[in-house]
C-alpha cells in the first residue's frame, strides 16, 4: 500500500497514526530520536501486522537530522508517499524568562524541520504524480498561547500555502489542527492536564483516524471532533484582542495538542 515517513514516531499522535497505517497495511520509516524506543516498537509493529518497518533515528533540532531524514525521502526504493511531520513538544515555560535553548530547539523541529522535509518530499513526489504530506499543527495556531501557538499558525499557514501550490500534481497536503489528545504530551512538557475539564479531551485514536480519512479525501485543513471545529470558528471570527485576553500568554503553560 505504499510507504509512510512518520516523524515524532514512538509516541502520541505519532504513535498512533504509525500504528493505523500499520493496520492499513503500509510499509512505515519510523523517525524519533530514541533508537531503542524505535527499535522496539518497530518490532512490535511488525509482530502484530507483519508489515516491514524501517528505523530512522534522528534529532530533528540538528542539521545532521534533518538531513538524515530528508535523504530517506529522495531515496527511490520504497519511495515515500505520505510524510508526516508530527514530531514537537510543549515547551512548558513562557518566553520571558524561559530557557532560550529550548525554544530555540522547539522553532528547529516545529518550523525549520516542517519546512526542509515537506519540501524535499514535495519536490520527490510531484515528478511521480502522487503522494501526500501530513503536517501536525494545532488548535493553538488560531490562539495568542505565545511561541509555540506561533510555530503551529506557521505549520497551519505554510500547509495551507503548500497545498495551493501542490493543486493539480497529484500530491496533497494537509493540516492537522486538534485540541486537548490523550497523549504523553502533557506530561512530559511538565504541563497540568487536570487544569481542563475531562469532556475538553479527545480519544488519540480519532484524532488520528481523521487526520488519515482527511489525507484520502485531500482535504487541507482537519480539526478532529464537532466542539473543536465550532471552536476554531469562534477563535477565526473573534477579535484577537478578544482571543489575547482569553487564550493569551498566561494560558500557554496549557497548550493543547
Amino acid at each position: 500500500m505504499g510507504t509512510a515517513l512518520v516523524t515524532g514516531a514512538s509516541s502520541g499522535i505519532g504513535l498512533e497514526l504509525a500504528w493505523q497505517l500499520a493496520a492499513n497495511r503500509h510499509r512505515l520509516v519510523l523517525v524519533a530520536r530514541d533508537r531503542d524506543r524505535l527499535e522496539k516498537l518497530a518490532h512490535q509493529i511488525r509482530s502484530a501486522a507483519g508489515v516491514e518497518v524501517e528505523v530512522l533515528p534522528a534529532d530533528l533540532a540538528i542539521a545532521a537530522g534533518r538531513d538524515a531524514v530528508a535523504a530517506r525521502l529522495r531515496q527511490e526504493t520504497h519511495p515515500v508517499g505520505l510524510l508526516v511531520n508530527n514530531a514537537g513538544f510543549g515547551l512548558g515555560q513562557h518566553l520571558l524568562g524561559g530557557d532560550l535553548a529550548r525554544e530555540e530547539s522547539a522553532l528547529e523541529v516545529m518550523v525549520r524541520a516542517v519546512l526542509v522535509l515537506s519540501k524535499t518530499a514535495a519536490e520527490a513526489m510531484v515528478p511521480r504524480g502522487r503522494g501526500a504530506i501530513l503536517n501536525v499543527s494545532s488548535m493553538a495556531a488560531l490562539t495568542a498561547m505565545g511561541t509555540y501557538a506561533a510555530h503551529k499558525a506557521w505549520v497551519l499557514t505554510f500547509t495551507e500555502g503548500l497545498a495551493a501550490e501542490l493543486r493539480g500534481t497529484g500530491v496533497t497536503a494537509t493540516a492537522l489542527c486538534p485540541g486537548l489528545v490523550r497523549t504523553e504530551f502533557h506530561e512530559r512538557a511538565g504541563l497540568e492536564a487536570a487544569a481542563w475539564p475531562a469532556s475538553a479531551w479527545v480519544d488519540v485514536e480519532k484524532v488520528a483516524a481523521d487526520a488519515l480519512a482527511a489525507v484520502r479525501r485531500g482535504r487541507v485543513v482537519v480539526t478532529p471532533s464537532l466542539r473543536y471545529g465550532a471552536a476554531a470558528v469562534a477563535l477565526r471570527h473573534l477579535p484577537r484582542r478578544v482571543v489575547r485576553r482569553v487564550a493569551g500568554p498566561e494560558t500557554s503553560g496549557r497548550a493543547m495538542r
